[in-house]
């Protein structure tokens, strides 16, 4: 399954971007992908009569969410030059699933590891969540390994992997470039124009609103067990698009006026008011910081 992004062209997409603000529903993130701290986003009250405290709303969402999309892949690298020369297929043979990081790729991981590690202890996920797909679960295990390795995070911390997360299904436009998609299906490529990227399902694939529907799910099963942490979500493109379709509320035209998602990016969200807010998008000062 491709990397979409707001594109239209169902090719897996490598990208660089600087950091955005966050404009929907009338929130503003932090610049140049910098987080401050917040205070814990839930109190607790006074029992009456000897009774146990009642956690608060907010006291039952992760009291901070981050979402990152996997490192650049070998898949992306191969779309960028298909697309460039106007290829009608790209050199790649396995599975969606079984795609890994490129070298820069794996860079990117690293880079995020390093930024993770240098957050503030209150904003430092204890806990990962991550598609099951090679190239997300490379991306965690080294962003994890390079936290560690700095001592911000337990080595033992464990990653969870959940096919919630994975990437949006393409059916029988698996794998292929614009060109290829304009002269084998010309009939879908008109379908998905005019449905728009949303609600257009290709034949044996999602829609981006079915992607959501999982998104959705998962949430509900994150904030029940997650609640009061610092959450790391490892996932695609399209995912993340959808994590923020959902939280912020967005309509069609917010969404689809979003960009891509770039690879490594940091997305982060508070607990405030009994919802999670957003608190800087698609950020990517961390990977042109360097580690050193």
């Amino acid at each position: 399954m491709a990397e979409l992004g707001t594109t239209l062209n169902g090719q897996h997409q490598s990208t660089q971007g600087q950091h955005h603000h966050v404009t929907a529903q009338g929130q503003h993130g932090t610049a140049q992908g910098q987080h401050t701290a917040g205070h814990g986003p839930h109190t607790t009250g006074q029992g009456q009569h000897g009774t146990a405290h009642r956690p608060s709303a907010a006291g039952r969402l992760p009291s901070v969410l981050i979402a990152t999309r996997h490192g650049e892949s070998t898949a992306n690298v191969e779309f960028q030059l298909a697309e460039a020369a106007g290829a009608l297929s790209v050199p790649i043979s396995c599975r969606d699933a079984d795609i890994p990081l490129s070298l820069q790729g794996r860079q990117q991981a690293q880079a995020l590891g390093h930024w993770w590690a240098g957050l503030p202890s209150a904003d430092r996920p204890r806990s990962v969540w991550c598609s099951p797909y090679v190239r997300t679960a490379e991306t965690a295990r080294i962003a994890l390994a390079q936290a560690a390795g700095l001592g911000s995070v337990p080595v033992t911390l464990a990653v969870r992997y959940d096919e919630r997360l994975r990437d949006r299904e393409l059916g029988v436009l698996e794998m292929l470039p614009k060109a290829a998609i304009e002269a084998k299906h010309p009939e879908e490529a008109a379908r998905r124009r005019k449905m728009g990227e949303l609600y257009y399902r290709p034949p044996g694939g999602e829609s981006w609103a079915d992607v959501a529907l999982r998104v959705r799910s998962l949430l509900r099963d994150l904030c029940e067990e997650e609640a009061g942490r610092p959450v790391l979500l490892v996932a695609h493109d399209c995912t993340v698009l959808m994590l923020r379709y959902a939280l912020d509320r967005l309509t069609e035209d917010q969404l689809t006026a979003l960009g891509p998602v770039h690879n490594c990016s940091t997305s982060l969200w508070r607990a405030q008011d009994g919802r999670l807010r957003p608190d800087g998008w698609n950020g990517v000062g961390h990977l042109t910081a360097g580690t050193d």
